[in-house]
């Protein structure tokens, strides 16, 4: 069984990495993973945080994945390492309904993060999840602009919705925020939060929504490799310009690494968080 890797790296340089590697058995056989993470050139410290873990559940082996890519402090973030992959698997369906159980716990966590407010700080986090159930059904989970991307027969198949203010503008008017391209020319909740969907940001709850979009596919022969980035991946490379440079390489924490050096390359700003699991 792999072990579970979670860190915040905010002692990385700008363009240093921390990676790593594991593997895990599902019905289909041999699963592997690696991970990379990369401080990019933002002036915060790095805030991402994630999670790779193989583990027994009634009978059933599990995967678990995720990214939180976290704003205003890594004290949100480092909660849902904590806590989301536990809060979800205590639904007591979670077996049964997938999509119930992911969906409740998203909303649940939300609500203690709000609920340990100060202790929390004022920051938030993004998230996307992926859950493995015996190596052959695949569920996945977001709230924000981190990103999924599955790849069958080559063809990359995107997983997750990205929470952009733009796409849920009625959304947060109706809730009586508003979206702003001032300050800078990217479009914010009330001018602040580049994303419309998150888990903590207190100040800006009442216009935000933490309900995950969620999505499942089979991992049958033709599944090769999973993909989860945070957006810094995303700004600069598109689903297939990352599933073309990863399923060529077959060392998994290579494969996580090569993607991240590449979105350097190509001038993204910032931090940069992936994991490539491989299938096959």
């Amino acid at each position: 069984m792999g072990n579970l890797f979670s860190t915040s790296v905010s002692k990385l340089e700008d363009g240093q990495a921390l990676t790593g590697s594991g593997k895990g058995r599902g019905q289909q056989g041999s699963i592997k993973y690696g991970f990379s993470l990369v401080k990019g050139k933002a002036s915060h410290p790095m805030e991402d945080y994630y999670v790779s873990k193989f583990m027994s559940y009634r009978g059933h082996n599990l995967g678990l994945f995720a990214i939180y890519d976290g704003h205003l402090g890594d004290e949100v973030p480092a909660y849902l390492k904590k806590n989301l992959f536990s809060n979800i698997l205590k639904e007591g369906e979670f077996l049964k309904d997938p999509h119930r159980s992911i969906s409740r716990a998203y909303e649940r966590t939300d609500q203690a993060i709000l609920s340990h407010n100060p202790e929390l700080g004022r920051g938030g986090s993004t998230a996307v999840t992926a859950m493995l159930i015996d190596g052959r059904k695949l569920w996945v989970a977001n709230v924000g602009d981190s990103r999924a991307v599955l790849s069958k027969r080559g063809q990359a198949i995107q997983m997750s919705t990205d929470h952009e203010p733009n796409n849920e503008r009625g959304s947060i008017e109706n809730r009586g925020g508003f979206v702003s391209n001032m300050p800078g020319d990217v479009a914010r909740v009330n001018g602040q939060l580049a994303v419309s969907r998150a888990f903590g940001d207190k100040n800006l709850k009442t216009h935000l929504r933490c309900d995950p979009d969620i999505q499942n596919s089979d991992i049958d022969a033709n599944t090769e490799i999973l993909i989860l980035a945070s957006d810094g991946l995303w700004k600069v490379m598109t689903n297939q310009d990352a599933v073309d440079i990863a399923i060529k390489i077959k060392d998994t924490k290579k494969a996580a690494r090569q993607l991240a050096i590449e979105a350097l390359k190509r001038e993204s700003k910032d931090d940069i968080s992936c994991i490539v699991v491989r299938f096959k």
